[in-house]
């Protein structure tokens, strides 16, 4: 299974900046349900709210699905790749 990697950044309300990764099958290109999917994900954080536009998430590059993503893009729809400021 291919996956679409979607680079996202965005201010905390604390005024820092999260930045991570939103993965999702390569064939959901809407880009309202890749943001639902951020969106989703900055509730679990204590993000509700902060803005998740075409500004802060972009498309970045098609790959190979990993299979630790797998049981949550099943489940969910999309897996999250934290790689900054996401505690």
């Amino acid at each position: 299974m291919k996956v679409t990697v979607w680079d996202t950044y965005v201010t905390k309300k604390d005024g820092s900046v999260m930045h991570f990764d939103i993965v999702a099958p390569e064939e959901v290109k809407d880009t309202t349900i890749i943001y639902g999917y951020g969106k989703e994900y900055l509730k679990t954080k204590g993000q509700e709210g902060q803005p998740l536009t075409s500004k802060e998430c972009r498309r970045c590059h098609v790959r190979e699905i990993q299979p630790q993503w797998e049981a949550d893009i099943k489940k969910q729809g999309y897996f999250i790749i934290e790689m900054e400021n996401c505690n």
